[in-house]
């Protein structure tokens, strides 16, 4: 039998969790079953528009010792590699709303109208921008192509090549800035600001912000989607999920918060070792940022700064917190790759694997399974959140081209209809 990676890992247990707890109203301000429910008819309307599948990962629930292993695969949705769209791209379409809205007087037009061309000469005078790594850069220009608006993207110093030209194919004018990932954001939200350009952030310092809240509620269809392709006899007792500025875990927490109330999964938030600002800040009970270069092969988890609205639900709704290093990352990529035990090869990027590199870890090793509750009856969700966006890193890494691993159909899990809030 193949034997069980040993990924080093630091753990800390969040002193603020609220187990057992229903979603409150600091919570619900932020994201709510009216948003979703916005998000989801948008989203579905769109051309190409399929949910992504559910893979039961049952040969590496046996080998690390669960019950079960739901694996959600976002590296088909919108034959853009990535979940990102969801959020990114929607996030444009209700700015473009607003904006439209409050120029003709009236409330907000509707995103379909937007989309059949109806306000067609006034969005092409618009302009959209945003900070990235590299797949929310991608969505908001696909968003933009979409809609028919113009689209400036910022892009730091270590994004690399393959993920600019990804973006620009889509139309996109992209300016690289020296520094971070976060003075990125710094860099698009001045120039947004002395332009009247409209930003889409995936992040934010103030939780009142629209667009972020926009993002985590388009990122809420993939959770609501995954809620509905479980089985539901066997509802997940924990989810890793991979953090970054924090909004995909938000809005995963949220959504499964909302649908299984006071018996949520515990969520176990996971970054990069040179990039763990959640960690810190659960830590700290506050939120902290991490300086530094933040170089790490989990590009898309580079981020030193936490985003307010995501606090507002991982500060509580977060159970713990744990730190891997890159090599983790690069051996759960060809873990998934090569089905190394027994399950069909999945594409994974390198951001896509951290929560489930973050399982492995802790089960492992008997003292973290403890802490935390993992044993031979735990179910286990994780998202994969990207496929191989840049397929050159991904092919050094597993030494696989990405078109040569397929997952097989036996381990997709049937569709059913999406749970709606408790």
């Amino acid at each position: 039998m193949t034997a069980m990676p040993r990924y080093p890992f630091t753990l800390a247990e969040n002193p603020r969790a609220r187990p057992g707890a229903d979603y409150g109203a600091e919570q619900a301000a932020v994201l709510d079953g009216a948003g979703l429910e916005r998000a989801r008819a948008a989203i579905t309307a769109w051309p190409g528009y399929a949910p992504t599948p559910l893979r039961d990962l049952a040969g590496l629930a046996r080998a690390i010792g669960v019950a079960r292993l739901y694996y959600k695969d976002e590296a088909p949705r919108f034959g853009l590699g990535s979940f990102k769209p969801l959020g990114g791209a929607y996030a444009v379409g209700r700015a473009l709303a607003r904006a439209l809205g409050q120029a003709l007087g009236g409330g907000e037009v509707a995103i379909a109208d937007i989309l059949a061309g109806v306000h067609r000469d006034r969005i092409a005078g618009l302009t959209v921008t945003a900070a990235t790594d590299g797949n929310h850069g991608r969505s908001v220009a696909w968003g933009a192509r979409m809609f028919g608006c113009r689209c400036v993207i910022f892009i730091h110093e270590t994004v690399t090549e393959a993920r600019e030209t990804a973006i620009a194919s889509l139309g996109a004018e992209l300016r690289r800035t020296p520094g971070t990932f976060d003075d990125a954001v710094r860099a698009a939200r001045t120039t947004a600001a002395a332009e009247g350009w409209f930003l889409i952030p995936d992040t934010a310092d103030d939780a009142t912000l629209r667009s972020p809240r926009d993002v985590m509620d388009g990122y809420g269809l993939m959770v609501d989607e995954a809620i509905g392709q479980l089985p539901h006899d066997a509802p997940p007792s924990h989810v890793f999920l991979q953090a970054g500025v924090g909004g995909m875990a938000a809005a995963t927490c949220a959504g499964l918060w909302r649908a299984f109330g006071r018996d949520r999964p515990k969520v176990t938030l996971v970054e990069p070792a040179t990039a763990g600002c959640w960690f810190e800040s659960l830590k700290a009970g506050r939120p902290v940022t991490v300086g530094g270069d933040l170089e790490t092969i989990m590009a898309g988890l580079a981020c030193g700064e936490v985003s307010r609205p995501a606090w507002a639900i991982l500060s509580v709704g977060a159970d713990c917190a744990i730190t891997i290093d890159d090599d983790a990352a690069a051996d759960c990529m060809r873990l998934l790759a090569e089905g190394r035990y027994g399950d069909p090869p999945l594409v994974a990027g390198e951001s896509a694997v951290a929560g489930l590199a973050g399982l492995l870890a802790v089960a492992a090793d008997e003292p973290a399974r403890a802490r935390l509750g993992l044993d031979a009856a735990s179910r286990v969700l994780v998202f994969g959140t990207e496929g191989a966006t840049d397929p050159q890193s991904y092919r050094r890494v597993t030494g696989r081209r990405p078109e040569d691993v397929a997952a097989g159909p036996s381990s997709v899990l049937s569709r059913r209809k999406p749970c709606r809030d408790r």
